[in-house]
């Protein structure tokens, strides 16, 4: 996490001067590449141009493809764009994977809640009586004295959730069916 006190490569610090030197072009050059919409630094408060080392590493990127590769600046302008767009996609592609991943996990919790849901209303299915498992405002009414304890937070931290309430964010049902050995 970057604070307002440290630097990132995305931030504009270099003036023309400093840019161009240590980029290899002319300041001229880069008056150009950022009218050309090439590299486009960000600005200061008096609109001078101040350029990040991502801007920087970009000029000197479109220097070796004019120079090296013989590419024309319209050519690299489209290179760039295309990088640019694919750096997009892959920061895109990996917070969805990690909303995969988080959502994955919350699914195996829910159905775990559900498992444990069904079981209690199987073996209580003799003519049990529901209990109610949270008070009237959300707040856990006791716990009826045939019931297990709930587990401890380290069981609640390996997906065991008690059976106290749902899992954050989750609607479970707000009652439990108790035997009451008629059967």
């Amino acid at each position: 996490m970057i604070n307002e006190f440290e630097l990132s490569d995305e931030t504009p610090v270099y003036v023309i001067s400093v840019a161009a030197q240590l980029s290899g072009l002319h300041p001229q050059t880069l008056r150009a590449y950022d009218r050309m919409g090439l590299v486009s630094p960000g600005r200061a408060v008096g609109r001078g141009r101040r350029y990040s080392l991502r801007d920087i590493l970009v000029l000197r990127e479109v220097q070796r493809l004019s120079q090296e590769e013989g590419v024309n600046l319209s050519g690299i302008k489209r290179i760039l764009a295309l990088e640019d767009e694919e750096r997009r996609s892959r920061l895109r592609l990996a917070e969805t994977q990690a909303e995969i991943v988080r959502l994955r996990a919350e699914l195996e919790s829910t159905r775990a809640v559900a498992a444990r849901l069904a079981g209690l209303l199987r073996s209580s299915s003799r003519g049990g009586a529901l209990v109610p498992v949270r008070a009237a405002g959300g707040t856990s009414a006791a716990r009826p004295a045939h019931l297990p304890p709930a587990p401890s937070a380290p069981a609640a931290a390996s997906g065991n959730a008690p059976l106290d309430g749902p899992p954050a964010g989750s609607r479970a049902p707000t009652e439990i069916r108790r035997d009451t050995g008629d059967g």
